[in-house]
């Protein structure tokens, strides 16, 4: 799996469809199809991945840090079921902070998990 880091690449798949959807995550995609004579943004046929969790739904660095790396993780562990195509993972509403107070706690890190691989299911449902 590869890893979306340029700004280009992140506007080329937000300009997609968005495949899923759950309560806090949203996910794009693209194809890798290069339009001819222009600088293709995507090397390789392969899984492209890019994680966005903007500083409005998640205001402390270490929650945005945490959320991303599980973001990673669980798209690593699912990446058989995506398509060779360049995806985003974004964060589209914020996680309760009176109900998860610690910035980084295990119960904020199985919440997202679980939501991830809710996602990342409707993902694989929606292509077959």
């Amino acid at each position: 799996m590869q890893r979306l880091k340029t700004r280009a690449q992140f506007q080329a798949v937000l300009a997609g469809a968005t495949v899923a959807r759950t309560a806090h995550f949203a996910l794009h995609r693209c194809a890798l199809d290069a339009q001819p004579g222009a600088t293709p943004l995507f090397e390789t046929q392969v899984v492209w991945l890019g994680a966005m969790v903007p500083k409005r739904w998640a205001r402390r660095a270490v929650t945005r840090n945490a959320i991303k790396r599980q973001i990673y993780q669980v798209s690593a562990a699912s990446e058989a079921f995506l398509p060779p195509a360049a995806h985003v993972v974004r964060l589209r509403s914020a996680f309760d902070r009176k109900e998860f107070v610690s910035a980084t706690s295990d119960k904020l890190k199985a919440a997202v998990r679980a939501e991830l691989q809710q996602l990342l299911e409707r993902a694989a449902a929606a292509r077959a």
